[in-house]
């Protein structure tokens, strides 16, 4: 027995959604929405394995002792870093795509000491690449952070 105009009309607004009411009515069922999920990366700690130049002239450079060039993603939305001597910290997010092996990816402003490491060092030259990184990909375990218009990428390993 189908229901009168009225009756369609009154559903539809107490309910808020058209839709709902149409599924109601023809006894369709609603997708339950998703439980939360942790956000991708969230309390997790790398090392620096490499960081890879798009010119094929400076190609990859690897750090001689890659446990001095570390990066802990906290929960609280905080990232600290060791950058060999040198340690800094702020603010990172991500914005997870529907894959959550990969997304964009950002750091806030980075609070950092400005001793000079002993050369050969890779600490300044990644502060200085760390506000341009914009997305992430998780693959073969490994963390890739790419830089903005094909700047490069800081690849990074989990810490043992």
């Amino acid at each position: 027995m189908p229901f009168p105009a009225n009756s369609v009309r009154l559903l539809a607004a107490w309910a808020g959604s058209t839709v709902v009411a149409a599924a109601f009515l023809t006894g369709a069922s609603l997708p339950l929405a998703a439980a939360p999920q942790t956000p991708p990366l969230q309390g997790t700690s790398w090392q620096l394995v490499g960081i890879q130049s798009m010119d094929d002239v400076q190609g990859l450079r690897r750090p001689g002792d890659a446990s001095r060039y570390t990066l802990s993603l906290q929960a609280d939305g905080r990232a600290v870093l060791q950058l060999d001597c040198n340690r800094a910290s702020g603010s990172w997010r991500v914005e997870p795509s529907a894959d959550p092996g990969n997304g964009g990816f950002r750091f806030g402003p980075l609070a950092s000491t400005k001793v000079l490491c002993p050369a050969p060092s890779l600490g300044e030259p990644l502060a200085r690449q760390l506000p341009y990184v914009r997305g992430y990909l998780l693959r073969d375990g490994r963390l890739n952070l790419s830089l903005l218009a094909d700047g490069g990428i800081l690849i990074w390993e989990p810490r043992p």
